[in-house]
């Protein structure tokens, strides 16, 4: 490394020597000015904040141990990694939500290898599915657990993906409802059906299943048709859990997201998965356990370390100083929020980083209350 270029005339510097820290002095030979080199080092101190965060150290276990390494760190926690705009298709993508709280909601796209994306949102619904699938070019399939919205999403902005829903979570649901030892005929039945699922391999054998299903509903529905009166005189169903359980099933059936993965107009793409294990097991599972591991974190940081944790495992994550560069902060999207001065532009057209904006401003001035959309 060459000696620095003297920051008034730009001629070059040479050593003059040292300063009473033990640094080395530089003398510009031109104009006399006098100066030391800096070294920047947030490169190298991102990335030590990167190795902590995104394995099971403790603080202390760091250079720094503790409060040396919080100092050098806290400004990382400022910047928002955003997520790169697929434009290449996949042919299955899983999409799934962790909840931090109440009112919080992270939704995750991935491939088998890959964090696609992901969108922080209040609630599972369309406008936050949306928002999440306009960035990532539609596959052919889509796995999901049936969160609130999503269809409605898929038909919007995937509307020629093919949508599988998770069998494991529609065998949990009638669990649920029926509970591992039903005490009712009917419920042992039904929870036996919904076992079968899981092992379901054929074209023919989901036929099978169908028909099954629809057999023991008519055989049931006298059963299930019973009422009864509550204490307070209303007339309900005798048998609602179960009730509930048949609906979840039958709508599956009736729209035709149950045995996606038999499709034979998806053949190429055989095997296709029946289940979104990839993304419950390979993404949330290991963000949960990464908040176990940093516990005590605010719901802020909580954040910004599931969006530092999907950033680092997506496609293409930058070199450390290329994300100092490249990434917006708190303060600047502060900046930006703060120029969007009538409220209705709220609703209309904003920067690509709009989860940002309003968690931002949400924080400044409401810490802890987060109802956004």
């Amino acid at each position: 490394m060459g000696n620095p270029r003297c920051p008034v005339c730009g001629s070059n510097m040479v050593k003059n020597g040292k300063t009473k820290a033990g640094r080395t002095r530089f003398r510009c030979r031109c104009c006399g000015s006098s100066s030391v080199r800096k070294s920047d080092t947030s490169a190298k101190d991102l990335r030590t904040f990167l190795a902590w965060l995104l394995s099971r150290k403790r603080q202390s276990d760091m250079t720094g141990a503790g409060r040396t390494f919080r100092r050098k760190c806290a400004p990382f926690w400022d910047i928002w990694p955003m997520p790169p705009k697929i434009e290449e298709p996949r042919s299955v993508i899983y999409v799934d939500g962790i909840h931090l709280g109440r009112k919080a909601v992270v939704l995750i796209a991935s491939d088998e290898r890959h964090v696609l994306g992901r969108h922080l949102c209040r609630a599972e619904n369309s406008r936050g599915w949306s928002a999440l699938m306009q960035r990532i070019a539609a596959p052919e399939v889509v796995v999901s657990d049936g969160g609130d919205g999503f269809p409605k999403a898929l038909r919007k902005t995937w509307p020629r993906a093919h949508h599988q829903r998770c069998i494991f979570h529609a065998f949990s649901r009638v669990k649920r409802y029926t509970t591992s030892k039903p005490r009712t005929q009917a419920g042992a039945e039904l929870y036996g059906l919904a076992k079968a699922l899981l092992g379901i391999t054929t074209l023919k054998e989901a036929q099978g299943w169908a028909e099954a299903f629809l057999a023991w509903s008519e055989g049931w529905d006298d059963f299930l048709s019973e009422r009864t009166k509550t204490e307070e005189g209303r007339c309900v169903l005798a048998h609602e859990r179960l009730v509930k359980a048949r609906r979840s099933l039958a709508r599956l059936i009736n729209a035709g997201t149950l045995f996606t993965y038999l499709d034979p107009r998806l053949e190429h793409l055989a095997p296709l998965p029946a289940t979104n294990n990839r993304i419950e097991g390979g993404t949330n599972a290991q963000l949960r356990a990464m908040l176990r591991d940093h516990r005590g974190l605010s719901i802020e940081r909580r954040l910004k370390a599931i969006f530092w944790w999907c950033y680092m495992h997506g496609p293409s994550p930058l070199p450390a100083a290329e994300i100092l560069r490249a990434m917006p902060t708190d303060g600047s999207i502060r900046a930006i929020y703060e120029r969007l001065n009538q409220q209705d532009k709220l609703q209309g057209t904003i920067p690509q980083w709009g989860d940002a904006i309003v968690w931002s401003e949400l924080h400044r001035s409401e810490p802890y209350r987060m109802d956004w959309d």
